[in-house]
């Protein structure tokens, strides 16, 4: 039963999700400045100022310095369980 808005077929609503989390994930993640591509995890990411965003293989590119590179991490970095030693009371 429909509840008074647009009718909306199963497939289309999934093709809308589905657009709606890429673009989320989309808008979070780093690119290269220079070829617009997506540093793979473990691959180095130099910052430049501005701050402009380089992978490795548009480095050479450029003649500058980056002010600082940093490592592509995982989505989860940071978030494992860790284990603690328990001090005896």
């Amino acid at each position: 039963m429909a509840r008074g808005g647009v009718a909306i077929d199963e497939q289309d609503l999934e093709r809308e999700l589905l657009r709606k989390s890429v673009g989320a994930l989309s808008a979070t993640r780093h690119h290269c400045a220079d070829c617009g591509r997506t540093p793979l995890i473990g691959e180095a990411l130099h910052v430049y100022a501005g701050p402009v965003t380089v992978c490795e293989l548009c480095r050479p590119l450029r003649r500058e310095a980056p002010e600082r590179s940093e490592r592509v991490r995982h989505s989860e970095y940071g978030h494992a369980v860790r284990v603690r030693r328990r001090l005896a009371i």
